[in-house]
């Protein structure tokens, strides 16, 4: 059976996160069919922040899907997947999901992902979290989607923003059990 892993992209602040992800999937993972959706706030936000027309983008795909195309193969539970990603997710696509308003692609994917119980991550992006974002992940977490904020991490020492970039996109493939690089924390010795 070909393994395949939906991408969306909303129009929440991280973009670079996306492409990262994208092209770790490309790079290292060629055996996954990768089915791309991006909605008008993520294409403009892509622009923004990495330079990047969405052509280029689509590059990294195997399948790219128009955002309005409510019919694609993807909107329907009988398509498998492993799940689902979105990368960033904004916070009025949580609202969406939460509330099962599926008015375009990108929100009825998700919404097959939970139906059928696939795993669905939501790399939630917003600062600070108003008490209905707050509210709105608490939901999503409870209708079994994995909430996977892109914090950065320090005890790995990193000396750049590409490179906490690349971790971040790694431990959100990980919850696919994609893993190419192991960031486990090891202890610290506290009798030496």
């Amino acid at each position: 059976m070909v393994k395949r892993l939906i991408v969306g992209i909303s129009g929440a602040s991280g973009a670079p996160l996306a492409v990262e992800l994208l092209r770790q999937l490309h790079d290292y993972f060629p055996e996954i069919e990768t089915h791309l959706i991006v909605t008008r706030g993520g294409e403009l936000t892509l622009m923004q922040e990495t330079g990047l027309e969405l052509e280029q983008l689509k590059s990294l795909a195997s399948i790219c899907h128009d955002n309005a195309s409510i019919g694609s193969s993807i909107a329907s539970g009988s398509f498998h997947t492993m799940g689902m990603v979105i990368v960033p997710c904004s916070m009025k696509s949580v609202a969406g999901i939460v509330s099962g308003y599926s008015d375009n692609l990108l929100l009825r994917a998700a919404d097959v992902c939970l139906k059928e119980r696939r795993k669905l991550v939501l790399v939630a992006r917003e600062s600070p979290l108003s008490t209905v974002h707050l509210r709105n992940l608490y939901e999503a977490s409870n209708l079994g989607a994995v909430i996977v904020p892109p914090m950065l991490t320090y005890y790995n020492h990193p000396v750049s923003v590409e490179e906490m970039t690349r971790r971040c996109a790694s431990r959100i493939l990980s919850q696919f059990g994609l893993d190419r690089e192991k960031y486990e924390w090891e202890g610290v010795d506290e009798n030496p």
